[in-house]
C-alpha cells in the first residue's frame, strides 16, 4: 500500500493525499460505509458504486466469523468476491465487538473467550487467529487486535489495557508478516493507538504505534460515549505523533462536525454506522441540516429531500413521501433514507478534500458547520 500526501491546509492539520491498493485508489480524506454482514445495510453495491460513490467499505470480522463462517469466505474466494465489491475493503479486528460483549467475555494474556451471541457457544480469539480470519475474509486493509475500553475508564484500568494491546500487537505483527496474502492481493496491516481519555497513555501509545513503521495507523477506543472537546483533544495529541507520511484512520467517528473537526487535526479515514443506522430510523443529515422526518411538520412538505444532493433519489423524491415510508416502515424508505446519508457523508468528506486542495478548507468549515449541526 502506498500513501501519497497531496496537500495541506494553511490553517489547520487538515491534509489531501491519496492511497493506492491492489483494488484501487481511495482519496482522502474518505468515510468509509459499515458493511457489517457482507452488505451494507438497505443499500446494493451498485448503489454504493454509483450513486453514494464509495470508494472503500469496513466489514466486521465478529460477524463475518459467526456467520457465513471462515469456511465458506475461503470457499467464495473472501469478501471481495462473496458480495461482489470490486473496490477496497477493510476489516474490523473484532475488538470493539468484544467490547460491546462485556456481559459475555473474559480477557486474558492469551486472548478473549467469549460467547456467539447467537447461539451461545464458546469461541476463542487470539491477535494471531485475528489476523487468520482477516486474511481469509481477504480485506486490503486488515486491523490489529486490541481492547477497546469503555468510557469513562479508572486511569489504572486504561494503562493496563493499553500494555495489553500494545503486546497483543507485537503478536499480531510477527503472525502477520510471517504469514501470505491470499487471494491474490496485497494486505496490509494497521496497528491501534489506545489509552482512554489520558493524554500521556494516548501519547505513550502513539509512540509505540509510530515505532513500528507500518503503512497506516488507527485511533481507537474514541466515540464511545467521551464528550466530543476530549475526542478532538486525543485526537490531536496523536496527530502530532503519529507520522504524517502514513494514514491516520479514526475508528467509529462519526457525525459530520465530528468528520469536520477531525479532518481539521489531520484525520484521513473514517468509518461509522451513525449515517445509516439513524437513517432506518428517520434522521437524516442534509446540506442545510439534520431533519427528523418522522417529524409530523413534513408530512405536506413535497419539495426534495435535499435538493443539493449527489444522490439521485434524494433530488427525485419528497420530504413527505420518505416520512410516509418511514412510517409505515416500507423497505425502500430505508433504502432511500441510507442511501441519501451515505451519499451527504461522502459529498462531505469528498468537499472537504477539494477545499484543502484548493487551500480554502478552514474557511468552507467554518461556514458548513453550524449548517450540518444544526435541527431543521
Amino acid at each position: 500500500m502506498k500513501f501519497t500526501l497531496e496537500n495541506t491546509d494553511a490553517k489547520s492539520s487538515a491534509r489531501a493525499g491519496t492511497i493506492e491498493t491492489d483494488h484501487g485508489p481511495i482519496q482522502t480524506p474518505i468515510f468509509m460505509p459499515v458493511g457489517t454482514q457482507a452488505t451494507v445495510k438497505a443499500v446494493h453495491q451498485s448503489a454504493l458504486m454509483e450513486t453514494v460513490k464509495a470508494q472503500i467499505i469496513l466489514g466486521n470480522t465478529y460477524h463475518l466469523y459467526l456467520r457465513p463462517g471462515m469456511e465458506i469466505m475461503e470457499k467464495a474466494g473472501g469478501l471481495h468476491k462473496f458480495m461482489n465489491w470490486d473496490k477496497p475493503l477493510l476489516t474490523d479486528s473484532g475488538g470493539y465487538q468484544v467490547y460491546s460483549l462485556s456481559h459475555r467475555r473474559k480477557i486474558i494474556e492469551e486472548g478473549v473467550q467469549f460467547f456467539s451471541h447467537i447461539d451461545g457457544s464458546k469461541k476463542f480469539f487470539t491477535p494471531e487467529y485475528a489476523v487468520d480470519v482477516q486474511r481469509i475474509i481477504g480485506a486490503d486493509i486488515i486491523m490489529a487486535f486490541d481492547e477497546c475500553t469503555p468510557y469513562p475508564c479508572e486511569y489504572s484500568y486504561a494503562k493496563k489495557s493499553m500494555h495489553l494491546t500494545h503486546r497483543w500487537l507485537k503478536r499480531c505483527i510477527e503472525h502477520f508478516d510471517n504469514t501470505t496474502d491470499k487471494y491474490g492481493h496485497r494486505q496490509t496491516f494497521a496497528p491501534i493507538v489506545q489509552g482512554s481519555v489520558y493524554p500521556d497513555l494516548r501519547k505513550k501509545s502513539a509512540e509505540v504505534i509510530a515505532s513500528f513503521d507500518r503503512d497506516i495507523n488507527a485511533i481507537g477506543g474514541l466515540s464511545v460515549g467521551e464528550p466530543e472537546e476530549d475526542l478532538y483533544a486525543m485526537t490531536a495529541v496523536i496527530t502530532d505523533i503519529l507520522p504524517k507520511d502514513k494514514p491516520r484512520y479514526l475508528m467509529g467517528v462519526g457525525t459530520p462536525a465530528n468528520l469536520l473537526e477531525s479532518i481539521a487535526l489531520g484525520i484521513d479515514m473514517f468509518d461509522c454506522v451513525l449515517p445509516s443506522r439513524n437513517a432506518r430510523h428517520g434522521l437524516l443529515y442534509t446540506s442545510e441540516g439534520i431533519i427528523n422526518i418522522k417529524n409530523a411538520k413534513w408530512a405536506d412538505d413535497f419539495s426534495p429531500i435535499d435538493p443539493n444532493s449527489t444522490s439521485e433519489m434524494s433530488r427525485q423524491h419528497s420530504k413527505a413521501y420518505l416520512r410516509h415510508l418511514i412510517r409505515v416502515k416500507e423497505y425502500v424508505g430505508a433504502q432511500i433514507a441510507t442511501t441519501h446519508n451515505l451519499s451527504f457523508f461522502l459529498w462531505l468528506v469528498n468537499t472537504a478534500r477539494e477545499k484543502i486542495i484548493e487551500g480554502s478548507f478552514s474557511a468552507w468549515k467554518d461556514e458548513m458547520m453550524p449548517k450540518i449541526s444544526r435541527r431543521l
